[in-house]
């Protein structure tokens, strides 16, 4: 049932099979076509993204300090220093996909990340760890690179499902380095003393291999694809040249960077990732150690991370799913920050984690719940709202770099002596959720008033890329979800 309410809902985002005039191609067969080529495909690498940015988090309760001789301090900084590579990372990222193309640079890109979480393995100082975690921020482009990708298969409604869909390997990645971790954790004295490296060699190997494979199985874009037939890519093109501006032939001007950096809803955009990445992150790299704190062994601790990702996983999936048929996004952005922050306060409520586990563990819940549908709809956001090439791109950089500081300050948040209440680290995440409902409220509230400011100037035109004069989304013509 639910897999038919997915479909449903994916076949709802696009326009009716008679949209393009004189076209035999039935556009909901197509659309299912496409998410069945593209999302399973790119969904594995992000899974693998995430699990190999995550699994240090693991690698942590087998042993990793001790082996390495670092401090917990140190070990905080390390994982700081991966957000400086992502920043870093990003931007050149995004320009090589652009200049080759998706099928050589995605696996390319995530081989290089995999060998560098395969070296992880065999770290022995603090210069090794610092170094490696900082070269695994080459995996920022993933994530930007194929939100752009999408763009060039599915019209602008049809993206933030598919997006959110595909944020939901996040979850499952969690959920099977969980698993993952608990089997490779038992090789200790394989080699090593600890089993820690083999945590990063093995899942650090297995990226490898999956991106080598990723030649073969991830595509291009419509006009290459072989999948598709020539009438199919000429109906890809006719709707996406009506739908919007990505095919129109718009030259860079710092005005529409100074527009961008202008515009409040931008900065909101970017302020509503900055307190769900706070959150995010610390649970992906935190959740071992916060369970392993309530008083398990490390074997425990791995194979309990992976209930509550799990549920996430279900969380994130449904909630695109009632977003995209409802057409609302503050609601079940802010919703899910509410259902998050119940957790959080579970947690900070149980005076004694070690005597009472359970209604921590309960806690844990609630937070992975709540925190990875809201991420996947505040990342799409701005991708279906922003309209005008440079500006749409100024923003998504916006919205990922101020969002980035979240998670850097959340990488300090969780020392080792504060454990196994970690009142520091749970009430920053409390509060940025907290305040992630007021930021969406507001971004919601402003979008509605502006659309029915609009509605008495000019009528919606949703063919924008038809408009030979379109001037992004300040043209009162434009509407914005909310």
């Amino acid at each position: 049932m639910a897999e038919k309410s997915a479909q449903e809902v994916g076949d709802s985002a696009g326009a009716s099979d008679s949209e393009t005039t004189g076209s035999t191609v039935n556009e909901r067969a197509l659309l299912r076509k496409l998410d069945l080529r593209l999302l399973p495909a790119v969904g594995i690498l992000y899974l693998l993204s995430f699990l190999d940015r995550s699994n240090v988090g693991n690698a942590r309760i087998e042993g990793l300090l001790g082996d390495v001789h670092i401090t917990g301090n140190q070990y905080l900084t390390g994982l700081t220093l991966y957000f400086v590579g992502y920043v870093l990372f990003e931007i050149p990222c995004n320009i090589i996909l652009k200049r080759t193309t998706p099928r050589v640079w995605l696996p390319t890109l995530t081989i290089a990340w995999g060998i560098v979480a395969t070296l992880m393995g065999i770290v022995h100082d603090l210069a090794g760890f610092f170094v490696s975690r900082f070269f695994l921020g080459t995996e920022s482009g993933l994530f930007p690179g194929v939100v752009f990708y999408f763009s060039m298969w599915y019209k602008r409604r049809e993206r933030q499902y598919r997006i959110s869909l595909f944020f939901s390997a996040a979850s499952l990645a969690g959920a099977f380095g969980g698993i993952l971790a608990y089997g490779i954790g038992r090789m200790r004295g394989v080699v090593w003393e600890n089993g820690w490296r083999w945590i990063f060699i093995l899942e650090g190997i297995l990226t490898v291999l999956v991106a080598a494979a990723a030649y073969g199985f991830i595509h291009n874009y419509p006009d290459t694809s072989k999948f598709l037939s020539e009438e199919e890519r000429k109906f890809i093109h006719q709707r996406l040249a009506a739908d919007c501006d990505s095919t129109h032939d718009e030259i860079f001007t710092w005005d529409a960077v100074v527009e961008a950096l202008r515009d409040p809803n931008c900065w909101l955009y970017g302020l509503g990732f900055h307190t769900m990445s706070l959150p995010l992150y610390t649970l992906s790299l935190f959740l071992p150690t916060i369970i392993s704190n309530l008083g398990y062994t490390a074997a425990t601790a791995q194979l309990l991370t992976v209930p509550p990702y799990a549920f996430a996983f279900v969380t994130t999936a449904s909630i695109a799913i009632l977003s995209e048929r409802l057409g609302q996004r503050a609601l079940f952005i802010g919703g899910s920050a509410i259902f998050a922050a119940i957790g959080y306060a579970i947690l900070l409520s149980n005076t004694d984690p070690i005597a009472k586990p359970g209604v921590s563990y309960t806690g844990v819940f609630f937070s992975a719940g709540g925190i990875y549908p809201a991420c996947a709809l505040v990342l799409s956001w701005p991708a279906i709202n922003v309209s005008g090439q440079t500006k749409r791109a100024v923003a998504n950089a916006m919205q990922i770099s101020i969002g980035n500081l979240g998670a850097v300050l959340g990488t300090q948040l969780y020392r080792a002596t504060d454990g196994p209440r970690f009142i520091v680290g749970h009430s920053f995440a409390l509060g940025y959720l907290l305040a992630n409902a007021a930021v969406v409220t507001i971004l919601g509230i402003r979008l509605r008033r502006e659309n029915k400011r609009r509605e008495g100037i000019a009528e919606e035109i949703k063919h924008v890329g038809e408009v030979a004069d379109w001037r992004g989304d300040s043209d009162p013509r434009w509407r914005f979800e909310y």
